[in-house]
């Protein structure tokens, strides 16, 4: 099993930052991939974002440009950056992890944009 413990949302103005971070733990397979996805209310969650075992990346539409994902295989971290953040981007942000047994996903964290 991994365990994974997101951290960093918060409440920030439209066109402000947030960082967060997704510390994985237990039995971690080294060969993996990693993810974001975002649920609002009423509606499914989505994917905003991945990086595979080797780093190839992909983006939500929404997100292109703004958005960056990345890992630090060392610490068993994933982060995502979110730069100039807008309403619609108010979401439950859930980490992803996937390896050949399945996918682990974490609690969530609020990222609320609103002045």
């Amino acid at each position: 099993q991994v365990q994974l413990v997101e951290s960093g949302g918060g409440l920030v103005q439209p066109g402000g930052s947030l960082r967060l971070s997704c510390a994985a733990s237990g039995s971690i397979f080294s060969i993996n991939s990693v993810g974001w996805y975002r649920q609002a209310p009423e509606k499914e969650r989505e994917l905003v974002a991945r990086m595979s075992y080797g780093g190839r990346t992909n983006y939500a539409d929404s997100v292109k440009g703004r958005f960056t994902i990345s890992r630090d295989n060392a610490k068993n971290t994933v982060y995502l950056q979110m730069n100039s953040l807008k309403p619609e981007d108010t979401a439950v942000y859930y980490c992803n992890w996937r390896d050949y047994r399945g996918d682990y996903w974490g609690q969530g964290t609020q990222v609320t944009v609103s002045s």
